[in-house]
């Protein structure tokens, strides 16, 4: 015979629940329509006995209808789940306070302490290990290494990943075990929310805590900057910085481009300002993307000094192209240029025609005349590096005794700046240029001639066809044709090439030391671009052309805008470019960028070899190499291993059969830290108000026992098999209705009522 451990009442009658509730309130009106029709009673207690016989009349009523019974049942106890969750991200490897362990060997001493407790709750629950940082992950044991590798700490998301009722066994509690430093949604403190979805895990989570909370450190909590700037505009870096346990001390900022200091500034901390946020301004003087490094000192006794640094990085873009333009005589040349370029709204011109020298003698007052002397010392010796290209036009430089200020246009140039020439009568060697400092700057070499008055149409060379000044067209063709089409035009300074120069229009019969006399010609000088129009007629091609026309106007502009694009190196006509994957990566990541290559003719260049070198951007000793080649679309991934923590630069040279294509390169910043690593202060009071919003406890480890463990109790489940017993078919509670019904059917007689 089977025998039942459990019981519960139950209803046998198989009425659904809608007609369950229909019963119960016609059982209720019944009472009801008694007691009304007991008004006229002024017997309190006639009525009460009414009434009680009318209400117990229904009760019987229900329960033969219902036909209540008693369910004996066979059950078995299953255990609950209690989840250990350890602390596995990196902030565990900091010590728990000076000169003591980590906090991941304190936890792992906590468990072994605890073990024996724990193993007394496996009587009633079961025991499973995890460990949390980035995400839950579990673990083979209690014994089971917890490595802090992750570098994030996500304990709400830890906590809500746990699985509810796995193996059919419901989570009964959980022991929280870590340092509590929270960087993801507990960052910033306890929310509404979060409070909210701390409550609905259902289960008290008791937690321990590893660390004091008084680490003794000085960080640099966040930095704060716009995603680009403008060159020379003010750029402000907005910097929080902190220091626990440090006592008063004034502390250094410096903030760096690639090793060099931009900005400095000291602030104060101590115990009743512990935070404390700056801001860095500096002003950028050339374009490109750039590492910039905000640093502090490391003081003695710091928990880290991974976070005494950060680093960033910062796209400097122009506003608009800043031309200055000097002329030395007016001319229908310098009136085209000037209106083509004033029109631009992408330039800002700066322009100057020298109609007066310093030897000129008025004989009347300053304030009265209309023309006033050129400004040679404000704009060559103050303002020059805000330019972003100088264009000279036909323009003498002996009149105005410049002489000492050319080395500062040469060194300009060299430093990143872009300069132009235009020919005229008193340029080039006409102007006594070959003879001055920047003539090492010039993509021409003056060579004695005289002006060349002819009329000539200006030649396109193999160079010429292909680079992003002179292509006029959308194929080699169509730009060859273009420049067929284009009227002929008159005069030239007679020049030779530079040798590293590029020509790309040429004379087509007047030679110079065995060379075709160059029209327009481009070199590389240092970090900077220059270019040698040598005539002063470009202006032919627009007005010449559109009168007959052959849309000379609209070739003219576009040789113009694209010489400008090309000076002042506007990245989409660079032919290799190289593009970081991230430019700003935590630290121990691998280093990745995108490498794209164009032919000649800005076609992908498919085979081309890339020789990929990482530099250190300080100091530009070489990381490593790489050798690789492009794919159909012209393109290759390259990646670095880890090469620790700076500033880096990505630098690729392409070539195509032996020709040269270019260079590119891009930055990457490897931060000294992360948001994990960087906080190195214990949050022991996040732990301690999620057990108070759970019902948990919570408890040091030092204290090497449990907390408060508040667990669910095991549930009953039916097993095996069942049997029902009703209640309602008894003999004496049909009796027992009868009487009801009849003992108020006669009192009811006997009182005079209905």
């Amino acid at each position: 015979m089977e025998t039942f451990d459990d019981w519960k009442l139950v209803l046998l009658a198989p009425w659904p629940r809608w007609a369950l509730f229909v019963l119960a309130a016609l059982a209720l009106l019944g009472v009801i329509l008694a007691a009304r029709g007991l008004r006229p009673e002024r017997r309190r207690s006639r009525r009460a006995i009414l009434l009680g016989l009318r209400a117990a009349s229904m009760l019987a009523l229900l329960f033969f209808v219902l036909e209540p019974g008693v369910r004996h049942l066979q059950t078995a106890t299953v255990k609950g789940r209690l989840a250990v969750l350890v602390d596995g991200s990196a902030s565990m490897e900091l010590p728990t306070g000076e000169g003591r362990a980590s906090r991941a060997a304190e936890a792992a001493e906590y468990l072994r302490a605890v073990m024996p407790a724990l193993s007394e709750l496996e009587r009633t629950h079961t025991l499973e290990f995890y460990r949390y940082g980035e995400k839950l992950q579990p673990l083979s044991g209690p014994g089971a290494a917890v490595e802090p590798t992750d570098e994030a700490t996500d304990i709400l998301g830890a906590l809500e990943a746990l699985p509810r009722g796995q193996g059919g066994r419901r989570l009964a509690g959980v022991l929280l075990l870590g340092d509590g430093a929270d960087n993801a949604s507990l960052s910033r403190g306890m929310t509404r929310e979060a409070r909210e979805r701390l409550r609905s895990l259902g289960v008290a989570i008791s937690t321990v805590w590893t660390g004091d909370g008084r680490a003794r450190d000085l960080a640099i909590e966040s930095v704060r900057v716009e995603d680009f700037a403008f060159v020379r505009n003010t750029v402000e870096v907005e910097v929080t910085v902190s220091a626990a346990g440090m006592g008063s001390l004034e502390v250094p900022l410096s903030l760096q481009r690639e090793g060099e200091v931009v900005a400095q500034k000291s602030v104060i901390l101590g115990p009743k300002q512990e935070r404390q946020t700056v801001k860095l301004s500096f002003v950028p003087d050339r374009i490109g993307e750039f590492v910039f490094t905000v640093s502090a000192p490391v003081y003695e006794g710091e928990a880290t000094a991974a976070n005494n640094s950060e680093t960033f990085v910062l796209k400097v873009i122009r506003d608009r192209v800043r031309v200055l333009h000097v002329v030395g005589r007016p001319s229908w040349d310098q009136r085209f240029l000037r209106t083509l370029l004033r029109n631009d709204p992408n330039v800002d011109l700066i322009s100057f025609y020298i109609l007066r020298t310093q030897q000129d003698q008025p004989r009347a007052p300053e304030h009265e005349l209309s023309l006033i002397p050129f400004p040679v010392d404000e704009i060559f010796d103050k303002q020059l590096w805000s330019f972003d290209l100088v264009v000279f036009q036909n323009f003498n430089y002996r009149p105005y005794r410049m002489d000492r200020y050319l080395p500062n246009l040469q060194r300009y140039v060299q430093e990143g700046g872009a300069f132009v020439m235009i020919g005229g009568e008193n340029a080039f060697g006409e102007g006594g240029y070959d003879q001055s400092p920047i003539a090492s700057i010039l993509p021409v070499e003056a060579v004695g001639a005289a002006v060349n008055e002819e009329v000539f149409a200006p030649r396109l060379t193999e160079a010429g066809l292909r680079h992003p000044i002179t292509r006029l067209g959308g194929s080699v063709e169509a730009t060859r044709q273009a420049w067929e089409r284009l009227p002929p035009i008159p005069g030239i300074n007679v020049t030779r090439p530079r040798p590293g120069a590029q020509v790309l229009l040429e004379h087509p019969h007047v030679v110079a030391s065995g060379q075709n006399a160059p029209v327009v010609a481009v070199a590389e000088v240092g970090r900077g671009r220059t270019m040698a129009v040598t005539t002063d007629a470009s202006w032919y091609w627009a007005m010449v052309a559109a009168r007959s026309g052959e849309g000379g106007a609209r070739h003219y502009e576009r040789f113009w805008l694209q010489a400008i694009r090309w000076l002042v190196r506007d990245p989409d006509l660079t032919r290799v470019r190289v593009q970081a994957v991230q430019r700003t990566v935590p630290p121990r990541t691998p280093l990745a960028a995108t490498i794209s290559a164009r032919r000649a003719d800005y076609a992908p260049a498919e085979g081309a070899r890339l020789e990929v070198d990482l530099f250190d951007a300080v100091t530009g000793a070489p990381v490593e190499r790489k050798v690789l080649e492009t794919g159909p679309d012209g393109t290759a991934r390259v990646e670095f291993a880890p090469p620790g923590v700076g500033a880096f630069k990505v630098v690729a040279r392409a070539e195509l059969g032996g020709v040269e294509l270019g260079t590119g390169q891009d930055v990457i910043a490897v931060r000294a830290t992360t948001a994990e690593r960087g906080e190195a202060r214990a949050r022991p009071e996040l732990l301690q108000e999620i057990a108070e919003i759970t019902g948990g406890g919570s408890i040091s480890s030092t204290a090497r026992k449990l907390p408060e463990m508040r667990l669910l109790e095991p549930e009953v489940v039916e097993v095996g098999r069942s049997e029902d017993r009703p209640l309602w078919d008894r003999f004496w509670l049909v009796l027992l209705l009868a009487a009801c019904l009849g003992g108020e059917w006669v009192l009811r007689r006997r009182w005079g009522h209905a």
